[in-house]
């Protein structure tokens, strides 16, 4: 007569022998059975602080660590840490100054004029070299400005004499 014990809450029971031969028996009833697969914990998401129940499965098999509680979620993070050098198609930052001037807080006005039509303006490079994407590098300047610039030498501030924030 084989008696186990439970792994559950340590409870004698007996088990069939045929029933040991196919890997069951580890639980007295179905209540611990449930308790004994309910295997996982919770975990907050990584971008709303929401809390989630995760299985050991998918907390082991997580590539980033990071656990999220919906797709929208997971996608704001991506976007979010895989932008920049760090993008699979990164060309080396060529195209990204109006990113740049933005994210620096630095308000999108003409230098020259103070026109504050974003239709109208774009990014100028102060030293012309496009690969130079510092701060202090790019200055927003109107599509006539710009123009004006480049083509007649004028100065990038105006009548002004420093940028307009």
């Amino acid at each position: 007569m084989p008696i186990r014990k439970c792994k559950i809450c340590g409870r004698e029971f007996y088990v069939k022998p045929s029933r040991l031969k196919r890997g069951e028996g580890k639980f007295c009833s179905k209540k611990c059975q449930f308790e004994g697969q309910k295997k996982g914990k919770f975990v907050n998401c990584e971008v709303c602080g929401k809390k989630i129940w995760k299985r050991l499965h998918e907390l082991k098999h997580s590539k980033s660590g990071k656990f999220f509680c919906s797709k929208s979620c997971q996608t704001k993070w991506r976007n979010k840490i895989f932008s920049g050098p760090k993008h699979p198609f990164w060309e080396g930052g060529i195209r990204v100054y109006r990113k740049i001037l933005i994210e620096n807080g630095i308000k999108p006005v003409c230098a020259r004029y103070g026109l504050k039509d974003e239709r109208v303006l774009t990014v100028h490079h102060l030293d012309r070299n496009r690969k130079n994407n510092s701060v202090k590098n790019l200055v927003w300047l109107c599509l006539n400005c710009h123009y004006l610039v480049h083509r007649y030498n004028e100065s990038v501030f105006g009548d002004r004499g420093e940028v307009v924030s």
